[in-house]
């Protein structure tokens, strides 16, 4: 039977290779030689398009009830509805992945693993955002995202180690269009001056109206059930600039996954995001008010072209006191975002002793007006 999957290995020695964003190029893990995208995109093309049809090709797995009692166990359930076996080119070791992965690595020999069929025909990206920044970056973020934390427990930063980091092309979809807003605002202006004796202070108020067209270009909403929304939002922006024409050269020593949220779904995050991006434009055209309420909102949404990408990310999880806790840094730009724990005794004691100060010095500033005011 032919084979699914394609293990990209050097020319030269047979190696495992990986996509290196500093140079642009797939580099042997062994021998040290490098190729560029288009040279193994050449070398590799056959093989992937007979592994994407194999896939089309293979018949449907069966399932043998076993003549051993199995009452005991419980079996995979609905997880196992979405677990796929492949075989490594390699070694010829099973490799189980969940139905959406199209990149990955063997756990055995350690080569690179892509599934070509996973990206194929009408679910193949339109472009790919390489990775610039290595593990070693991902890494070195993380003991930056340490620094300065006055109240993280010191057996957290001292004793840490990283239980997992890997890098991932997250699939996403990026929305294109226009909005037409029409804004109503209430506005205050406050004028005071004295007149003998008293202090006059008037308040005027004014209905405004805005009203334009906001274009918006490339909005992105991760399209992966498995990725947390808040997480892949904070490590935005992307730089649209460097994205690729997709191929599967630039999977090699990568995670990837296809998308499992549709476009439908996902337009209405970025339907939310455009609305709010168009009246905020329109709020950040009043000018000259002391203070300025929405009183009411219009916005048409013109939908334009979505696109199909696969972006950089590398995901870092570290474990303290039985909790996993997990960091996400955009591979392109390198900003990093992620929760940390906070050392509750000493939150407490730092309460006390400053908490002690800020009562004392506000109780002193009250005290101080009050005795202006002949109070």
């Amino acid at each position: 039977m032919p084979s699914q999957t394609t293990n990209y290995q050097c020319p030269a020695c047979t190696g495992p290779m990986h996509y290196d964003g500093a140079s642009g190029r797939l580099q042997c893990d062994y021998c040290g030689s490098s190729f560029t995208v288009e040279e193994i995109e050449k070398l590799y093309g056959e093989k992937n398009s007979a592994a994407a049809a194999a896939m089309q090709e293979a018949p449907a797995e069966t399932v043998t009830e076993s003549a051993w009692d199995s009452s005991d166990t419980s079996g995979w359930g609905d997880e196992g509805a979405q677990l796929r076996a492949y075989n490594c080119n390699s070694c010829g070791a099973e490799l189980i992945c969940d139905s959406t992965t199209a990149a990955t690595e063997c756990p055995y020999c350690g080569n690179p693993t892509v599934i070509p069929g996973k990206l194929s025909g009408s679910i193949r990206p339109e472009y790919v955002l390489p990775f610039r920044l290595d593990k070693k970056a991902a890494v070195a973020a993380l003991e930056r995202h340490y620094k300065g934390k006055k109240l993280l427990p010191k057996a957290f930063s001292s004793a840490n180690r990283i239980e997992k980091i890997q890098g991932v092309y997250v699939p996403f979809w990026l929305y294109n269009g226009s909005a037409q807003a029409d804004m109503h605002f209430t506005g205050e202006r406050i004028v005071s001056r004295r007149q003998g004796d008293y202090q006059i202070t008037e308040t005027f108020v004014y209905n405004i109206h805005r009203g334009g067209m906001v274009d918006f270009r490339d909005i992105p909403v991760d399209a992966s059930s498995k990725m947390n929304d808040e997480l892949m939002d904070s490590i935005e922006p992307y730089e649209y600039s460097d994205l690729k024409p997709f191929s599967m050269s630039y999977l090699p020593g990568f995670l990837a996954d296809r998308y499992d949220v549709s476009m439908e779904e996902c337009a209405k995050r970025a339907d939310e995001r455009a609305a709010n991006s168009a009246a905020e434009a329109m709020r950040e055209s009043v000018h000259g008010f002391t203070g300025l309420q929405e009183a009411g909102r219009n916005i048409r949404l013109l939908r334009g072209k979505a696109h199909y990408v696969l972006m950089p990310v590398w995901l870092l999880t570290t474990r303290y006191k039985d909790k996993a806790y997990t960091f996400a840094m955009n591979g392109q730009t390198g900003k990093f975002v992620g929760d940390l724990p906070m050392d509750k005794a000493l939150w407490r004691k730092w309460l006390f002793i400053y908490g002690g100060s800020i009562s004392a010095a506000l109780f002193a500033l009250v005290s101080i007006l009050l005795m202006a005011q002949g109070g």
